[in-house]
């Protein structure tokens, strides 16, 4: 085994720090460090969280951090920004908010930007869940950046996705428009103490009627007022739920198939690109693209012709 995988696998902090950031960084030893540690899963229970901007799923993570370290629990936390397309920094808030963290060692915070990534996660999020994955660590969050038509990629990676909403804070079918209640296997109406929860509860139960009818997993809706800690132990007992559900179903293992395989080529088609952009770089096709000599679609056919001849 790979000496950086076996220190991940012996709980080494500082191993997995530099795993992650081979991962960020696509040293050429990543792909064998993953290979390594795939056979070391441990079967952390991956929880996702998403929702609108202002939300308050920063705040409901720190506080959910509190409540899960309370049971003796430890606690992998992967926290993906938005990246400036100026740049390419980002701001990595959740470093700010979860400072009262940093010495306890049952918790490990991950902050990364998503660096120009589709789907509110940045590319290397599944592969730093699997890292800390074979570290150990019991439950690992993943809060994402916000809602949107590309957020979707949130159920890629969670076991369980919960949907974080505000009572008043507009529209929810503009929300579940998004795809968003498909996704969710829990919603979490957080700042429950603020005006409006009874309406919004009508309004998710009311799209639940329509989209869930015939599920065998009807979403449950929890609230929650992480100022006030108040509802953190009726959400993880419903987490806890779903992961049962997830196991006594099957789902949970049919769930983790369709991952792994969707991975793979995700995996290939992020290789061939590397690839393709090294040996392309410098092409002619940029500056015939550019001045109207040639078209993009013509371009593009001219370099899987010549892929193709290669391979």
């Amino acid at each position: 085994m790979n000496a950086l995988a076996e220190r991940i696998v012996k709980k080494d902090l500082r191993g997995l720090a530099r795993g992650i950031s081979y991962i960020e960084n696509d040293h050429p030893e990543k792909l064998k460090l993953l290979q390594d540690l795939h056979a070391h899963r441990k079967g952390a229970h991956v929880i996702g969280i998403t929702g609108s901007p202002g939300a308050g799923k920063s705040s409901l993570v720190n506080r959910l951090v509190h409540f899960l370290r309370s049971v003796k629990l430890t606690v992998g936390i992967v926290a993906v920004d938005p990246t400036s397309p100026f740049s390419g920094g980002a701001l990595l808030g959740d470093r700010v908010r979860m400072a009262e963290h940093f010495t306890d060692k049952g918790v490990y915070i991950r902050s990364m930007g998503t660096r120009g990534s589709l789907g509110g996660l940045a590319r290397t999020t599944k592969e730093t869940v699997r890292l800390m994955d074979a570290y150990g660590f019991d439950v690992i969050l993943v809060e994402t950046v916000g809602v949107g038509q590309s957020e979707l990629d949130i159920m890629k990676v969670a076991d369980t996705t919960a949907v974080v909403l505000n009572p008043g804070s507009g529209d929810v079918v503009q929300v579940f428009k998004a795809g968003i209640m498909e996704i969710a296997d829990l919603f979490i109406i957080n700042k429950a103490d603020l005006p409006g929860v009874s309406k919004l509860i009508t309004e998710i139960e009311g799209m639940l009627d329509l989209v869930k009818h015939d599920s065998p997993w009807r979403p449950p809706i929890v609230q929650t007022i992480s100022t006030e800690n108040t509802g953190l132990d009726g959400l993880w007992k419903q987490v806890k739920v779903h992961q049962n559900y997830l196991q006594e179903s099957g789902e949970g293992e049919r769930k983790r198939t369709r991952i792994m395989q969707q991975e793979v080529l995700e995996v290939v088609q992020y290789e061939l690109m590397q690839k393709i952009n090294e040996k392309h770089e410098h092409g002619e096709w940029r500056e015939q693209v550019g001045s109207g000599e040639m078209d993009p679609y013509t371009a593009a056919k001219n370099i899987l012709s010549e892929w193709e001849r290669e391979t």
